[in-house]
């Protein structure tokens, strides 16, 4: 059971990184979830505290994942269809063969998005997707560091256990 729980935990600390590009995935959440799995196998010492402090980590950038881009947008004089624009550029962008193109994808989402909502007004368009880029992008990054930050400690902590995790 224990190894079950370690390479399961361990996916999850992964698929939290991957979740950190992937909206459909709460990334920090998911990692968390993989270092609840190394923590309730019967080798290494239940630890409150680290759990709870992590959790507290995984849940703030969880919710602020919804206020930056948000604040993004408004900042740079966007609306809620740049916001929206922005996510689903990042979807179609995901699936596209050009590299990196959940970034392109996501900022022509933006734009696209503003110009349905003003299609008149193309430079606050250019600006409010800018804004709404930058939003996202600053909300990616801090979930992907603190998602690796998520598989480093796994990774850490294992390593402390591992010849108990690995004698027969």
């Amino acid at each position: 059971m224990d190894t079950f729980l370690l390479l399961a935990g361990f996916l999850l600390t992964l698929i939290g990184i991957i979740g950190s590009f992937i909206p459909i995935l709460p990334g920090p959440p998911t990692g968390w979830a993989g270092l609840l799995l190394l923590y309730l196998t019967s080798i290494v010492p239940m630890d409150w505290w680290v759990l709870g402090i992590t959790l507290g980590i995984a849940i703030t950038i969880t919710i602020l994942d919804y206020i930056i881009p948000a604040m993004g947008t408004k900042k740079s004089g966007g609306s809620r269809y740049g916001m929206w624009g922005t996510t689903i550029g990042l979807i179609i962008g995901l699936f596209s063969p050009i590299p990196l193109g959940f970034l392109i994808g996501a900022f022509i989402g933006a734009f696209i998005g503003e110009m349905i909502y003003d299609s008149k007004d193309t430079s606050r368009a250019t600006k409010a997707a800018f804004g709404s880029f930058l939003g996202f992008l600053t909300s990616t990054f801090i979930k992907l560091i603190v998602s690796i930050f998520f598989l480093g400690f796994f990774i850490v902590k294992f390593w402390g256990y591992k010849d108990a995790f690995f004698s027969f």
